[in-house]
């Protein structure tokens, strides 16, 4: 069975490695570490080292016991491109995610500039998607890293969303993902952003996804923009042809 998600753009999460650290603004308040650390109090034995990066190579081959379709969020607990993962290992998670073929998989990294670099060393399936974080205009430059990719479909996720991006390099990207800071703590999102954004979207041909406004009460707050939800998705590699998500009932475990 399948580990669902609580995440409004995926079905199922996957963690062939936990644990992180911080490297830019969007890191600050992040829900892994704090999910993490409750699993470690819990005695989760994958979250033994808390939200030290760990391989865990026993989850490696997971996907291919799900046999019904679906789409994966690779590492939602780490960063797949993290300095410290070997590029052999990430290999493996492409191999898995390679053989997996009737699964679609979505990998989010904010190490666009080891991604770039690594990825002639990596055979790129047709079911992965690769996606940057941007938080704000300072971190566009990782949209060029991943625009030198060889995935087949390229995606943002401007999550927390910190900041207007004005002038948001399009080309060759298929899907944008926008959400505002949940929690305690979140740093607040203006409305303004959100629609010149999916203006910009609109005007390039490039699906749009508005997962959510954020704030203390993420669920009050809600999801709706002008009105109604967005949950545009391309619905085929390469292609900006747009369809509606379709979504899973949640469970509240993480791999």
């Amino acid at each position: 069975m399948a580990l669902g998600s609580g995440i409004e753009w995926t079905e199922s999460t996957w963690n062939p490695i936990t644990g992180c650290n911080k490297i830019s603004p969007g890191c600050k308040y992040c829900y892994a570490e704090r999910m993490a650390e409750r699993l470690q109090a819990m005695g989760q034995p994958n979250y033994r080292n808390g939200f030290e990066l760990t391989l865990q190579p026993h989850m490696l081959e997971l996907p291919l016991q799900w046999k019904k379709p679906q789409t994966i969020f690779v590492n939602s607990m780490s960063d797949l491109f993290h300095k410290d993962v070997p590029l052999t290992y990430i290999q493996r998670v492409f191999d898995v995610m390679r053989r997996a073929h009737w699964h679609r998989f979505q990998v989010l990294t904010k190490r666009a500039d080891r991604l770039a670099e690594l990825s002639p060393e990596i055979e790129w399936p047709e079911n992965v998607w690769m996606g940057v974080s941007v938080e704000n205009a300072d971190y566009g430059d990782r949209i060029d890293d991943l625009r030198t990719t060889g995935a087949r479909v390229k995606f943002l996720s401007l999550e927390p969303l910190l900041g207007p991006l004005k002038k948001l390099k399009l080309k060759n990207i298929d899907w944008v993902i926008v959400g505002g800071e949940s929690g305690h703590r979140a740093r607040p999102m203006n409305p303004a952003w959100v629609t010149d954004i999916r203006d910009q979207c609109a005007r390039a041909g490039v699906a749009f996804f508005f997962k959510q406004w954020g704030g203390k009460n993420k669920k009050k707050a809600g999801r709706l923009l002008d009105g109604r939800t967005w949950d545009e998705m391309p619905t085929a590699p390469g292609s900006t042809r747009l369809a509606r998500s379709t979504r899973t009932r949640a469970l509240p475990i993480v791999a």
